[in-house]
């Protein structure tokens, strides 16, 4: 076999990748290997839209004829093994050998684990398109699911199951939702629209004791002492990257496989990029970071294949974000926390953005929520402030009369 460019991971990320390095003109041997079964499909719908709709419809990447036409070899249910950086080669589960000229770790995250929930099984992880129609069959009218973790994907849950009649309870341990990366201001709001729709969030809270009753997969939860019974428990407490096969081979490992600039690990002919991988973040004075992020897959794994292919592009990108919840949506670009300063703008009937601003007044992020479609204009533009290193005025910033494209262009 003759060795070409092989990307581990199947999802966002190496299919992005893949294609990317075609639409290079890259024309040798292109490999695409993925642990599940389904085509390369997008994961943000199941947890929104996806389960809350009638049916949980993959949206595929690309279909078999599109990767047949790139000529691209796609290798479904296969585990990498090990990884011999000598020999330039992969081992798969089943005993193949895989030659590899460069090789691109997309190997994503998986779901951080409950300790006191393992063994029961009426608790349960979304992560795979498998896991969300498992979990979307118990999504009965009248049902009581249980909710750990006020995060994302616990919200966005939350917000699936109510709107397909279930009665939900979130429990959280920190004392709001959303304490990772998104403002108070925002996170009420959110938090107003789910008690409107009957969700019950408890913050601050500690769980002693889970059992479950096997005849019926119902679980029983005990909550500062109070008892909670639930006809489904899903846990989402955040993710892990998946980076065993990186640190089995000797590569750096820093919350993530740790890459540079280009996208390249501390093997020059491996690359990581996507939820697997922390690297630097240049607009921020290279503070190292990893991002479970939709865009952020799709852009490093372009970039990944660019530099897979000697191009030697750095990651210049502002973090984006966005979750709907309902009929709001929120979008947050940049990195919330580097801010001191923040200024409110009010952007029509119920939807606002903050502006931070970092302490020599640089715009360093942008929240924003509201109905439908009613921030995403403002953000992109803040977004690009934010890339450009802008210094906008905080008045001008706040008044809702004053357009961000005219300060974009100062």
């Amino acid at each position: 076999m003759t060795p070409g460019m092989v990307i581990v991971g199947a999802g966002e990320c190496g299919a992005r990748a893949t294609l990317a390095l075609r639409e290079e003109g890259y024309d040798g041997p292109v490999t695409l290997i993925g642990a599940e079964r389904h085509l390369p499909y997008e994961r943000p719908p199941l947890s929104k839209d996806g389960m809350a709709a009638e049916a949980i419809g993959a949206k595929v990447i690309a279909d078999a004829a599109r990767l047949l036409e790139a000529r691209i070899d796609l290798m479904l249910s296969s585990e990498v093994v090990r990884i011999d950086r000598n020999a330039r080669t992969l081992a798969l589960g089943g005993g193949r050998v895989i030659p590899y000229d460069k090789l691109l770790l997309a190997t994503g995250a998986r779901p951080r684990r409950l300790p006191m929930a393992e063994g029961i099984g009426g608790c349960v992880y979304l992560r795979t398109h498998d896991d969300a129609e498992a979990i979307r069959a118990r999504l009965r009218p009248d049902a009581h699911v249980a909710i750990i973790g006020g995060g994302f994907i616990g919200l966005e849950l939350a917000a699936a199951a109510s709107m397909r009649g279930c009665r939900v309870t979130v429990l959280e341990t920190q004392p709001r939702i959303l304490m990772r990366g998104v403002p108070a201001e925002i996170a009420d709001i959110i938090a107003e629209a789910h008690g409107r729709s009957g969700v019950v969030i408890r913050c601050g809270v500690s769980i002693s004791e889970m059992t479950a009753d096997d005849s019926t997969r119902a679980v029983s939860l005990v909550v500062d002492g109070a008892r909670i019974e639930a006809d489904l428990c899903i846990v989402g407490i955040g993710a892990v990257p998946n980076t065993e096969i990186a640190s089995d081979s000797g590569l750096a490992v820093e919350n993530g496989i740790r890459v540079d600039e280009t996208m390249a690990t501390s093997d020059p002919n491996i690359f990581a990029a996507g939820d697997c991988a922390s690297f630097p973040l240049v607009i921020y004075g290279g503070r190292r970071v990893r991002l479970e992020a939709w865009r952020n897959a799709q852009e490093q794994g372009a970039l990944a294949a660019r530099n897979m292919l000697s191009k030697g592009e750095q990651h210049s990108a502002v973090p984006w974000f966005w979750s709907d919840q309902y009929d709001l949506s929120m979008q947050i670009a940049g990195l919330v926390d580097e801010g001191v300063t923040t200024v409110r703008r009010e952007v029509g009937a119920d939807a606002f953005i903050l502006f931070h601003l970092a302490a020599d007044g640089r715009l360093v992020a942008a929240s924003g929520i509201g109905p439908g479609n009613a921030v995403a204009r403002d953000i992109r533009l803040a977004e690009m402030l934010i890339a450009r290193g802008a210094k906008p005025p905080g008045d001008k910033l706040a008044a809702s009369d004053t357009k961000l494209k005219s300060l974009l262009a100062a």
